[in-house]
């Protein structure tokens, strides 16, 4: 396949950018490599509008606009793949291929399902993927790299929810959470003695989304450092006997969590997921794998879906032992593919869409 200036892309040294974006940060860098270059949040300043995009609205051009910035780099130079989920729709799509082309010159362009990917990236090409982001939870089948559209479920608890979860809870327990940007200095306490700390004198035009923004920050490291996942039914008695895990807040107050830690995230998908599985085929049931996105999640759900499954099926949990590779799991799925030298075949060129436009999606991106 050729590009513009006579720029070849037959081998596996062209240069590809991985776009993984999704409600939470957009993930991109060159294929090839192990980690995205840079994971971009999903949020941006903006002054008074009258317009409020929705929750489910896409702004994949404000995506690559803040790429460009990291990549530093001519578009034009670079063959982009796209990770989506499986129930983008066909405009989107199609808004998405004509940003490339037209906007942004790309060589070339692919678009992948993000499912498909992460199973990739954890050596399956058949697999039940469970993918927890910030604003929902899916799980989506995948046989012989092809996602089964229809059997895919997807719940709205996700990060997000949990985050809100943690602010309740705190609040109920009467303990204060304050963005760091707000501390000038604190002193050394004792385990649960009030926070004794000096408040900066801030700037002028901070605007109270962005403080709310970095708020909400603060409730996610608090449940990425306190919150874990019960591999059985949540009982109080049970969870009292587990360890303990001590976190300090940005004020100064600190303690130790325990019970607390698994409420927070007693929310099970079961159901959903056992419908999602149950909507494939009964002779792929057996090869259905989970790579799993939270500590404690892939045993969890292992253990819940075995005590329903049949005892003739066989199920097993695949999951990355390092966060970082679950977390960029589709990524990385996406690097690896486009690295690969039969790929490169598969690629819509520039010509290609000149020639055949916004059909030809439908036609190599199934």
């Amino acid at each position: 396949m050729s590009g513009p200036n006579g720029m070849l892309y037959g081998g596996d040294e062209i240069g590809a950018l991985v776009f993984d974006p999704g409600h939470h940060s957009l993930r991109v860098g060159y294929a090839q490599e192990d980690t995205p270059k840079a994971d971009i949040p999903a949020v941006v300043g903006v002054g008074p509008a009258t317009h409020i995009p929705e929750p489910e609205e896409k702004v994949p051009d404000g995506n690559v606009t803040q790429s460009g910035k990291v990549i530093r780099s001519p578009s034009e130079h670079h063959p982009a793949l796209f990770t989506e989920a499986v129930w983008t729709t066909r405009p989107a799509r199609e808004k998405l291929a004509e940003l490339l082309f037209e906007k942004y010159q790309a060589p070339a362009f692919f678009l992948v399902k993000s499912a498909v990917l992460a199973a990739f990236a954890n050596g399956k090409s058949t697999a039940l993927v469970v993918d927890a982001g910030a604003s929902q939870t899916s799980a989506v089948p995948v046989i012989d790299g092809y996602a089964l559209v229809n059997a895919a479920v997807r719940s709205p608890i996700g990060g997000d929810h949990l985050a809100a979860q943690a602010k309740h809870m705190l609040s109920n327990m009467h303990i204060q959470m304050l963005p760091i940007y707000s501390i000038q200095s604190k002193e050394v306490i004792r385990e649960r003695e009030r926070g004794r700390y000096t408040l900066k004198t801030l700037p002028a035009g901070l605007t109270h989304s962005w403080q709310q923004y970095m708020l909400k920050r603060q409730y996610e490291d608090f449940c990425h450092c306190v919150a874990q996942i019960s591999e059985s039914q949540y009982e109080e008695r049970q969870a009292a006997s587990v360890p303990f895990t001590h976190y300090e807040f940005p004020g100064g107050y600190h303690q130790d969590f325990g019970p607390e830690r698994f409420k927070l995230t007693d929310m099970r998908g079961g159901g959903r997921l056992r419908r999602g599985r149950a909507a494939c085929a009964v002779g792929l049931r057996r090869g259905l794998r989970r790579p799993g996105q939270h500590p404690g999640l892939a045993g969890a759900l292992a253990k819940d879906l075995a005590a329903r499954a049949p005892s003739s099926h066989r199920l097993k949990t695949t999951a990355a032992p390092n966060p970082t590779e679950r977390r960029f799991a589709a990524w990385i799925g996406g690097s690896i593919l486009a690295s690969i030298g039969s790929f490169q075949q598969m690629w819509i060129s520039s010509q290609e869409y000149d020639e055949g436009g916004k059909g030809q999606l439908e036609r190599k991106c199934p």
